[in-house]
């Protein structure tokens, strides 16, 4: 098997970069617009990231057809630029809102369409190329550093458009957007140009089959169903205060669009220094830190699952509450929880009859994203809801924090069943009745 040298896998993460420094950008900052400087209400913006999400539902068919015989390559290429075009119009229909809402809305949706379609195609086949070819040794150390790369595009840009975009206009709001796509795009290219070069098409590892057959298959394994319905629970709550959390800001704590964007910025900072500590127990840290896979998922969920407890209590407290220090160990919790399921994730969609990569990161990620929509949406209803039933906002956005919380110690739960091998010589034993 032609392996995928650290150079190559760190290539690769510049691909992760263009993904998330993109996604930045429609997450926060234009959530943070259309809620606090054109006073839309949050469902708004929970049902037009709710479309984006659906689209993820095409991605098993994405990893399937590379699968059968299209390099992941074009794939990957072709999805970036997707995501550029569509995240140029949804800043643009946003400006649009502005003066014509009806207008700028119907704008939108073909954008959070684009935005999806793009996620889908480049995201679904990018973790196949590192689950098929990378050696599974790596695996738990490949997928942090792919996902440390991804979360230092996101502070940086958060950072970066923070710090440029006061004070707000909708013209710097463009310009800036503009300058983040076409530094994606370069990324992806420089990423994935010729990683695929002398190793063998998909065709000639997966063979026959139709879609339904082979997802059937996948399905009927209870270890990769049942690691795909934690992935769906645990992300629905890691994305339910995705897009409240700078309206948090800005209502509960009166900050400006470019602090509420920095603030963000301090979510992907812990975020990434919770991947490096995977990332060293994974590799030179292991006899100081050996924390197994399955106990940074478990541990990262429960600690999630506090801080925003803890959050929901603070915006309460006011303009006392440490919010920063907060943000940070959420961030914290989160990256170590989320990069070792992606780590066990990889690992999980190299098992079977067959080679599947494709199909079964599609599957994972269809749940995580579709976990990400429904969780996005029903956040943004649930502070609509909260606001008008309470009348006040530290109490509104507690409560759905709270609740948010809560879902996360579920998970907790749920990540106990699931066996995690964290590397071939480790315990492979299975889980009683798997």
């Amino acid at each position: 098997m032609n392996y995928l040298s650290w150079f190559q896998i760190l290539r690769l993460g510049l691909v992760q970069m263009a993904l998330g420094a993109v996604l930045v950008l429609t997450t926060t900052t234009l959530n943070r617009v259309m809620v606090v400087e054109l006073a839309f209400p949050a469902t708004l913006a929970g049902l037009l990231f709710a479309i984006y999400y659906a689209t993820q539902f095409l991605r098993p068919h994405f990893g399937h057809g590379a699968d059968l015989g299209r390099r992941r390559t074009p794939w990957i290429v072709g999805g970036v630029v997707v995501l550029a075009m569509g995240g140029m119009g949804a800043t643009l229909s946003v400006w649009l809102m502005a003066s014509h809402a009806a207008l700028g809305i119907a704008a939108a949706v073909p954008a959070f369409l684009a935005i999806g379609v793009g996620i889908g195609a480049a995201g679904t086949n990018l973790l196949a190329l590192l689950a098929a070819r990378v050696a599974p040794e790596r695996k738990a150390a490949a997928g942090s550093a792919v996902w440390i790369m991804m979360i230092a595009g996101l502070a940086l840009t958060g950072a970066t458009v923070g710090l440029k975009l006061d004070p707000y206009s909708p013209e710097r709001l463009l310009a800036i957007t503009g300058i983040v796509c076409a530094v994606a795009v370069t990324l992806a290219l420089l990423g994935i140009v010729g990683i695929e070069r002398g190793a063998p098409p998909a065709a000639q590892q997966a063979r026959g089959g139709s879609f339904s057959e082979a997802l059937a298959e996948i399905w009927a394994d209870s270890r990769a169903r049942r690691f795909a319905i934690f992935v769906f629970a645990a992300m629905f709550a890691y994305n339910a205060q995705d897009l409240i959390l700078e309206p948090f800001a800005g209502h509960v704590f009166g900050m400006t669009p470019g602090e509420s964007t920095a603030l963000g910025s301090k979510l992907h900072q812990g975020a990434l220094l919770g991947m490096i500590l995977v990332l060293a127990s994974a590799t030179w840290a292991r006899r100081i830190l050996p924390v197994p896979t399955r106990g940074w998922i478990v541990g990262g969920c429960i600690a999630s699952g506090v801080a925003l407890i803890a959050l929901g209590f603070g915006g309460q407290v006011g303009s006392g509450w440490p919010l920063g220090a907060n943000i940070f160990i959420l961030g914290l919790a989160n990256g170590a929880f989320a990069v070792a399921a992606i780590a066990a994730m990889m690992g999980i969609a190299s098992e079977g009859s067959r080679p599947q990569e494709g199909l079964r990161m599609g599957v994972f990620g269809a749940a995580q994203a579709i976990a990400f929509g429904i969780g996005a949406f029903l956040g943004t209803v649930a502070v609509d809801i909260a606001r008008a039933l309470i009348g006040n906002d530290a109490a509104a956005y507690g409560t759905v924090f709270i609740l948010e919380g809560g879902v996360f110690l579920i998970s907790a739960l749920l990540a106990l069943k699931i066996t995690v091998r964290d590397a071939p010589s480790a315990d492979a034993a299975l889980m009683p009745g798997e």
